[in-house]
C-alpha cells in the first residue's frame, strides 16, 4: 500500500512524473546492477580474464524481468544483504559453469554505487531537455514583455518603475548559469567505479585499471582515477545543484504566486475548466501552480543538505553515512525534476495583465519616481539639496494625501525651479525604465546562443 507522496495515486502529480518515477523504480535501480553485470562480464572476456561463454551467458540473462522481486526481498530480509539475493537469481538463470563467474571480483558498492550514476545518467538528460524548456518559456515572456511596464519591488513594497520582460530576463539569466553547472559537473559526477572491497582492485588482478575502463565505458559513464567510494562529493554536488536549480524555480513560483494576489491582479495562471479553488467559497481561483512551485523546494533543500551528512565517512567504507543517499538522492532528483516540469507549464499558460501593472504603477500617485526627479534636478541645485527638498515634498504629500505632482507643486522651492511639463514628463514611469530593454536583449541574445537554440 503506497505510504509516500512519491507514491499515492493522488498525490504523486504533485511530486513527481511518471517519467520520473520509472528512473529511479525498484525495477530501473535493479537493471542498472544487471547492466553493471553485463558489462563487468563482459569487459573481463575481452581481456581473457573469464571465458566468453560465461559472459555472454551472464550478459543475456541480465534482465530484470527474470529476477522475481518478492523472493529478493525476502531473502535480502533473511541474509541481511541488499545485493547478494539478486545476484543469486542472475547465477541461477545462467548455466552452472556460467553463472560461477557472476560478479568476478567485483563488490556491492561497485554495483549500487555505478546503478546511481546510471539512473542519474538518464535523469540528467531529462533536465536538460527540461530546463530548455523551461529557459524557452522565459525567453517567450521576456521577449514579449520587454517593454511593458510594472513596478519593481523591493523589501515588499513599490520601488521603481522596471518591465516584466526584465524580471523574467533576470530568471533566465539564473536558469542558464544552472544550465552551464549542469553542463560542467557531468563529467565529475556521471561517473562509475570497480575498485573492490576497499578500493584497492587487488581482487580484480594486474589487468584492475583496464577491467573498470572498459567496464564504465560501456555503461557511458566516465573512468575515476581512484576509488571514490569513501569520498561521496560527485553525488552530494549533484543534489546541491538541484537544490539551487530548485531555489530558482521557487523564487519564480513564490514570485508569480504574490502578482496572483487580488490586489496585484498583476498574472493569471491557466485556468482550465472545472478547476475548484475552495470546498466552501465557490468564487476562488487559487493560484495552486505558482503556489506548489514554491513549496516544493523546501524538501528538496533538506534532503540535498542531508546528502552532505554522507559525506563524512569512516575508513575506506561506511554503511551509516552512504545507506542515507538512497533516500535523500532520488528524492532530490524526483522533487527537481517535478519542479522543472510543473515551471514549464506554469510559464506556457501564464496570462500577463498589462493593464493592471499599469494600474499599480500609479498605486503610489507618482512618488516611485522621486528618484527620477531627484537626480534631474539635482544636475541643477546639487543631489544633496534635491534629496532634502523631494523628502520634504514626499512627507508633507503623504501625510496629506496630496499626489507626488501636486506636493511639488506645494513645495516653494520645487515649485519655483519645475514647470508643469516637466513635472509631467518627470513622473511618466514609461520615461524612466533606464536599461531594462537593453538589458533584456543582452540575455536573450547571449541565451540563445548559449542552449535555448533559438
Amino acid at each position: 500500500m503506497p505510504i509516500s507522496v512519491f507514491d499515492m495515486q493522488s498525490l504523486q502529480h504533485l511530486w513527481s512524473t511518471d517519467e520520473l518515477r520509472a528512473v529511479f523504480s525498484e525495477e530501473s535501480r535493479v537493471q542498472k546492477w544487471l547492466d553493471f553485470e553485463a558489462a563487468l562480464a563482459t569487459a573481463q572476456a575481452e581481456l581473457g580474464i573469464i571465458p566468453e561463454a560465461a559472459a555472454l551467458d551472464i550478459a543475456a540473462q541480465a534482465r530484470v524481468e527474470n529476477i522475481d522481486f518478492a523472493a529478493m526481498s525476502a531473502e535480502i530480509r533473511r541474509i541481511k544483504h541488499s545485493l547478494v539475493p539478486a545476484l543469486k537469481q542472475l547465477q541461477a538463470r545462467c548455466a552452472p559453469q556460467n553463472g560461477e563467474w557472476v560478479h568476478y571480483g567485483a563488490t556491492t558498492q561497485d554495483v549500487v554505487d555505478t546503478g546511481v550514476a546510471l539512473q542519474l545518467k538518464d535523469f540528467h538528460a531529462i533536465v536538460l531537455r527540461d530546463m530548455k524548456a523551461v529557459g524557452n518559456e522565459l525567453a517567450r515572456l521576456a521577449a514579449a514583455h520587454r517593454d511593458t511596464p510594472m513596478a519593481g519591488r523591493t523589501h515588499g513594497v513599490q520601488a521603481l518603475p522596471i518591465t516584466f520582460g526584465h524580471k523574467c530576463a533576470i530568471w533566465l539569466d539564473e536558469l542558464g548559469r544552472h544550465q552551464q553547472r549542469l553542463a560542467e559537473c557531468a563529467p565529475r559526477v556521471l561517473v562509475g567505479m570497480v575498485a573492490g572491497a576497499v578500493g584497492s582492485q587487488a581482487s580484480l588482478g594486474p589487468q584492475a585499471a583496464e577491467v573498470e575502463r572498459r567496464t564504465l565505458s560501456k555503461l557511458g559513464l566516465g573512468t575515476p582515477d581512484i576509488s571514490w567510494a569513501p569520498a561521496r562529493d560527485r553525488f552530494t554536488e549533484y543534489a546541491l545543484l538541484l537544490a539551487m536549480i530548485g531555489s530558482t524555480l521557487s523564487k519564480i513560483g513564490n514570485e508569480l504566486f504574490n502578482m496572483q494576489r487580488n490586489e496585484f491582479a498583476e498574472v493569471e495562471e491557466a485556468f482550465s475548466a472545472g478547476k475548484l479553488g475552495s470546498s466552501t467559497m465557490p468564487h476562488k481561483r487559487n493560484p495552486t501552480s505558482a503556489e506548489n512551485l514554491a513549496g516544493l523546494s523546501r524538501p528538496l533543500r533538506y534532503n540535498a543538505a542531508m546528502m552532505l551528512e554522507g559525506m563524512v565517512q569512516e575508513g575506506e567504507r561506511d554503511g551509516i553515512a552512504w545507506k542515507m543517499e538512497w533516500k535523500a538522492l532520488p528524492e532530490c532528483c524526483l522533487i527537481a525534476g517535478a519542479m522543472l516540469f510543473q515551471a514549464k507549464n506554469l510559464l506556457a499558460g501564464l496570462r500577463v495583465d498589462a493593464p493592471n501593472m499599469a494600474t499599480n504603477l500609479d498605486r503610489m500617485r507618482g512618488y516611485l519616481l522621486s528618484e527620477h526627479v531627484m537626480l534631474e534636478l539635482g544636475n541643477r541645485v546639487g543631489k544633496q539639496t534635491a534629496h532634502e527638498w523631494i523628502y520634504e515634498a514626499s512627507m508633507h504629500g503623504i501625510s496629506n494625501k496630496l499626489d507626488f505632482a501636486t506636493a511639488m507643486r506645494s513645495h516653494e522651492r520645487l515649485a519655483g525651479e519645475l514647470g508643469e511639463d516637466e513635472i509631467r514628463r518627470l513622473t511618466d514611469p514609461a520615461g524612466y525604465l533606464g536599461q531594462c530593454g537593453e538589458s533584456v536583449d543582452r540575455v536573450l541574445a547571449q541565451q540563445r546562443d548559449a542552449w535555448l537554440g533559438r
